[in-house]
């Protein structure tokens, strides 16, 4: 079938509505500032990725990992070595001593004022840890609970204190199985945050922030990079004993005199919690074999439970660093960089 054909007053009908005016510009949709997120369970080797990438890219690493801000906390948090870097500049880190607090906002802020430094060099963010939480709140904002309420809070730390907190966790998991999944009874101050935005709201804590959308700004590309249990879980455990060669009984003793104690959640952290349990036994051999196989067990957990979180996470792909090599899985995230 044959086109109409148009003369020129008709053309002219045509096309004059969507002429734009001399010495005015088209309006062009500003692309995204891209953001490369490499998450994944402990020991995966997302360090060693970050620094091949930022060296092709021209990075900077932003870290997604709620310990490694506090000063001392080195070696149980794998904390890079400068001379490890390669000269990559890296954010978020021994940003605050002991006696300072840290919490999901504060790094959404701070993450949110490195980016704005790192493109102002013209580099690339790249954000690598494993705290689903953090990296949550990164991509669709931090959580839109209530303030906390002095009254209710005290009222929740003496059932805590009075009932302790499997109890406490044991509601939790009834009120809302969905968040409780994603910490364990241990995460004491979790706990009595989402009774506390419960008792405020009635409403799950799951529904504040999982239902916003990602930000207007960033183009988050997503990473989860993970390997099979049965090839993770024996990293894991080397990487445990690697760190008490290292010295981190020395580390936690001395963090210890430092306060550790007083930070409710620095001394919570895998490994700082089980070696300050350590050190209040009599160190027997048998109090030390104990130690190790609770510190590699906890880890495995937390393992465990970056797997469930990141499930629910949309955005993110998954990538079998075991299957795919490290030389393939760099190639993947550059060229999804590079072509999206």
């Amino acid at each position: 079938m044959q086109g109409t054909a148009f003369g020129n007053k008709e053309l002219q009908s045509i096309i004059n509505p969507f002429k734009v005016p001399l010495g005015e510009k088209i309006p062009v949709t500003p692309k995204k500032k891209k953001i490369i997120i490499l998450a994944g369970p402990t020991g995966v080797g997302k360090t060693k990725i970050s620094l091949r990438i930022a060296q092709v890219l021209g990075g900077e690493v932003v870290s997604a990992d709620s310990m490694q801000v506090y000063r001392g906390m080195d070696i149980g948090t794998a904390k890079i070595k400068p001379e490890e870097s390669g000269n990559i500049r890296h954010h978020l880190i021994d940003s605050r001593d002991l006696d300072e607090t840290s919490n999901v906002v504060d790094f959404f802020q701070e993450s949110e004022q490195a980016f704005r430094e790192i493109y102002a060099r013209d580099h690339v963010p790249i954000v690598v840890g494993g705290t689903g939480f953090y990296i949550h709140a990164l991509i669709y904002g931090p959580p839109s609970g209530p303030a906390s309420v002095k009254s209710v809070r005290l009222k929740l730390e003496e059932e805590m204190e009075e009932k302790g907190s499997l109890a406490l966790y044991d509601r939790l998991k009834i009120l809302d199985p969905d968040y409780a999944a994603t910490i364990t009874f241990r995460d004491r101050q979790k706990i009595i945050r989402a009774l506390e935005i419960m008792t405020l709201t009635h409403q799950k804590v799951s529904f504040f922030g999982r239902e916003s959308h990602p930000s207007e700004e960033y183009d988050f590309r997503c990473w989860f990079l993970y390997m099979p249990k049965e090839n993770l879980y024996p990293l894991i455990e080397q990487r445990c004993e690697k760190m008490i060669a290292e010295g981190f009984v020395e580390e936690v003793k001395k963090l210890k005199e430092e306060g550790l104690c007083q930070n409710s959640s620095a001394s919570q952290a895998i490994g700082y919690r089980q070696c300050l349990e350590f050190l209040e036994t009599a160190q027997s051999s048998d109090d030390w074999l104990h130690f190790i196989e609770k510190f590699k067990q906890a880890s495995r957990r937390y393992a465990k439970r970056q797997f469930t979180w990141f499930r629910k996470e949309p955005l993110f792909r998954w990538l079998n660093v075991h299957k795919a090599g490290f030389d393939h899985t760099i190639e993947m995230i550059l060229q999804d960089y590079e072509h999206h």
